[in-house]
């Protein structure tokens, strides 16, 4: 049996048709890599984007109907937990990879380039970079929005509680009187007089009320402070 020669000229000749084909998907991965850094810019623009958007061309039947949301339930959320429903482009904390990622999948998924995009959030995240939970939408039309992605942690449970005096003055008024009934309480007997009576109890609780509702007032005017729904979609801060 006769042992084949080695050609050297043919091992040359494979090794550079290997090195090419190497070459080829070197420059597959940096094409793709190429677009998606670039796919990464053209999103980030629409977060920083100026020009109002009405709606997208989503594919209706790609969507998650658990996560389209009427313009009227996203207003009633924010009045009733003081958050703002503002541009993204008014948002001043970091938008986390994940809703980048979420945001190519859909585009890559519906063909389209999203734009319009709109945050849920606390006042401050607008400002100031904060760990609670903003929530990231896109317009669909007609007054409804999709949610794209959530990040943070939750909202404090009690926090609905919390900001219920700023939801309207009635319930502020609410507060300034309960407030001044327990300060009135705390005062002890004939502090002032000797008698105690239920006059002199209701002269310190008007004291009180006025010394309260006065801060109040003081603390709203000063700071620019305003009621929830009259907040909920104002990009001003003294709103």
């Amino acid at each position: 049996m006769r042992i084949k020669m080695t050609n050297i000229e043919e091992k040359l000749e494979r090794l550079r048709a290997n090195e090419n084909e190497g070459d080829k998907i070197l420059d597959a991965v940096r094409e793709i890599l190429e677009k998606d850094a670039q796919k990464q810019t053209n999103i980030q623009k629409n977060l920083q984007g100026n020009t109002p958007v009405v709606g997208n061309a989503f594919d209706f039947d790609l969507l998650e109907t658990d996560k389209i949301y009427h313009i009227s339930q996203i207003k009633k959320i924010c009045i009733d937990y003081r958050l703002r429903f503002l541009s993204s482009k008014y948002f001043k904390g970091e938008i986390p990879q994940e809703a980048f990622s979420k945001i190519k999948q859909i585009e890559k998924e519906h063909e389209i380039e999203v734009k319009g995009f709109k945050i849920v959030a606390p006042s401050k995240l607008f400002k100031l970079a904060d760990k609670d939970d903003p929530l990231l939408f896109a317009p669909i039309g007609n007054d409804y929005y999709y949610l794209i992605h959530k990040w943070g942690n939750d909202l404090h449970p009690l926090r609905k509680l919390l900001v219920l005096p700023f939801k309207n003055i009635v319930n502020l008024a609410v507060l300034v009187f309960l407030i001044s009934c327990l300060c009135t309480a705390l005062v002890p007997d004939g502090l002032f007089s000797k008698s105690g009576s239920g006059s002199e109890k209701m002269v310190i609780f008007f004291f009180m009320f006025k010394c309260i509702a006065s801060v109040v007032i003081f603390y709203g005017f000063a700071l620019g402070k305003n009621f929830n729904p009259a907040i909920w979609n104002s990009k001003y801060f003294n709103a």
